[in-house]
Formats: C-alpha cells, sequence, structure tokens
C-alpha cells in the first residue's frame, strides 16, 4: 500500500470511527499530502530525519508556529493509526518536539461594538421596506444571522447549516449537532427569536425557498448560505456601523459571545458547554477574561483596597 493509499486509508478512519467534519478532514488531507510531496519516497515509509528536515523546510519557508504545529499534529496522528494497524512497526513522531508557538488572545469586540453592529443590522432590516426584493431579504437575513450568532455563540459552520425547525419551534432553547457529531444545547435571546421570526416570514415569501430543510437557504452545493458570504456580508455591516472590517469576522462575534459572558459572570464551565468545546483547555484561551474579573472584584469590594 503507497502513501496515498494509506492517507485514505486515515481519513476514512477519522471519518467514521471518529467522525471527522469535513472540513477537518480537509485539513488532514492538505497537511499529509504536502508532506507527503516533500518527503523523497513519500510520508508512509518517512523516518524521524525524514520528518524533522520537512519540518525545517516549512519553518524556513516562513510558516508560523502554529501551521507548523498543526501540520506536525497530523501527521502525528496519521502514524499514530499506522501503528495501530500494523502498518508500520515503530512511530517517527515520537522523538519529534512540536514547534514553539506562543498563545495569542482571541480577537474579541467590547460590548459596546457588539450593540451598534446588532444596532446597525436591525436599522437597516428595519429600513428594507416591503415586498421580497433582494436587498430587503438580504437585510433580514443578516439582521438573523447577527442576532443568533451574538446570542449562542455558533461555529459558523454551525449557523449557516442551521434547520428551519429551530425558527418554527421559536423555542428558548434549541440542540445543535457540532464538532464529533455531538449534539449540545443553545440559548435564543427574545431579540434573537424575533429576527428570525421576521426572517422565517419573508422566507416563506420565496417560492424557491419553500421545499429547503435549511434556515437560511442558498443555491450552492450544500443548499445553504456559504460561510464565505456571511463573512463578506458581516463585514459589509460592519463597515457601515463605524467599525473596522478587518477586526470582525464571524469567528470574532462567537469570541464576543463567550468573553462577554464571562465578564458579567458566567462560569467557565458553562461557557465550555455553550461553545462546544470537548476540552476545558481549549475554553482557557479566555481566562485573560477571569483574571481581570477577579482583579475589579477585589479592587472594588475588598475593604483594604485603594
Amino acid at each position: 500500500m503507497n502513501s496515498a493509499a494509506r492517507i485514505e486509508a486515515f481519513l476514512e478512519m477519522m471519518s467514521a470511527e471518529r467522525g471527522a467534519a469535513e472540513n477537518t478532514l480537509s485539513s488532514y488531507r492538505r497537511d499529509l499530502e504536502d508532506a507527503s510531496r516533500e518527503i523523497d519516497g513519500g510520508l508512509a515509509g518517512a523516518t524521524a530525519a525524514d520528518i524533522r528536515a520537512y519540518l525545517d523546510d516549512i519553518a524556513a519557508r516562513g510558516f508560523a508556529p502554529t501551521s507548523q504545529a498543526r501540520k506536525l499534529s497530523a501527521i502525528r496522528q496519521f502514524f499514530k493509526f499506522l501503528y495501530a494497524e500494523g502498518l508500520r512497526g515503530d512511530d517517527p513522531t515520537g522523538t519529534l518536539d512540536s514547534p514553539k508557538k506562543g498563545r495569542p488572545l482571541p480577537k474579541t469586540m467590547s460590548e459596546a461594538e457588539t450593540g451598534r453592529l446588532i444596532d446597525r443590522a436591525a436599522t437597516e432590516a428595519g429600513d428594507a421596506g416591503m415586498g421580497y426584493s433582494d436587498d430587503r431579504l438580504a437585510a433580514l437575513r443578516l439582521h438573523a444571522l447577527v442576532e443568533v450568532l451574538y446570542a449562542t455563540g455558533l461555529r459558523v459552520s454551525e449557523l449557516v447549516g442551521l434547520p428551519v425547525t429551530v425558527a418554527q419551534r421559536d423555542d428558548r432553547f434549541f440542540m445543535v449537532r457540532g464538532k464529533g457529531d455531538k449534539e449540545r444545547m443553545v440559548p435564543l435571546s427574545a431579540k434573537a427569536r424575533a429576527a428570525m421570526r421576521t426572517w422565517l416570514a419573508a422566507r416563506a415569501g420565496v417560492p424557491a425557498f419553500a421545499d429547503s430543510p435549511f434556515l437560511f437557504p442558498a443555491a450552492s452545493d450544500s443548499g445553504y448560505l456559504s460561510r464565505q458570504v456571511f463573512a463578506r456580508d458581516l463585514k459589509g455591516l460592519a463597515a457601515r456601523a463605524g467599525i473596522a472590517s478587518g477586526k470582525i469576522s464571524p469567528h470574532v462575534l462567537r469570541h464576543a459571545f463567550a468573553s462577554h459572558l464571562l465578564q458579567n459572570g458566567a462560569d467557565l464551565r458553562a461557557v465550555q458547554q455553550l461553545l462546544g468545546h470537548a476540552d476545558i483547555s481549549t475554553t482557557q484561551i479566555y481566562t485573560h477574561v477571569l483574571e481581570e474579573r477577579l482583579v475589579r472584584l477585589v479592587n472594588d469590594h475588598h475593604p483594604l483596597a485603594d
């Protein structure tokens, strides 16, 4: 079995046994195929020295430490699979160190900026007028997307692929299926539910959307709005709200959801569950928010504080 066949076998295992998402599988494929092209004889037969030379090469090409670490992680998992399946008698990645990398704080937005963004979306939705013009539909859809994203902290892939039944039920909570095919419960604010109801009414007037199972249907391969279109529309909204478009993305709004919850007293474990993080260590990128909150708490309430 050559390297290409073994990479395919690994990806099949990740999909079937571990429920890896399509985006995750695509990332593994890119990283493993790149390594296999660069290493003489292919990746499956590589030695520790081969892999170390490959990592040195991508570092010299200017790849960030985070990208180097991601590629090494994919290679490690690939060789663990080969060893477990008896396709190799050793794991050449066992002696390799991960590239040193800092842990940058996530980009986020202040509560005031987030409020300004949502207010602008609401204003544009209200000014869109009657009828079913493309501009009106786009404004109502964007308002619903922004309200729901900030209310729930969903991943963008989870948001754009929501089923229409979420809006039809109009409940205060709903279940979403996230990474690893795991389900979690997320809340909906009154404003988010109202924006979804308004969008649902407009959506019902578009015959092309009638049979779609998705809340945000589109003429795409997936049948729902693409992440790229939403990201583009969100940047445009930010610019119109007087916020630098380079500062915002759907992921930034997800971070804002988590940061603002923690700033206002939420527990880190609760935020972990709402975000759908499998491991609390992933959520701990927000510990700087907790530290700021604790300092403020002591300064405001300790009897000996200045």
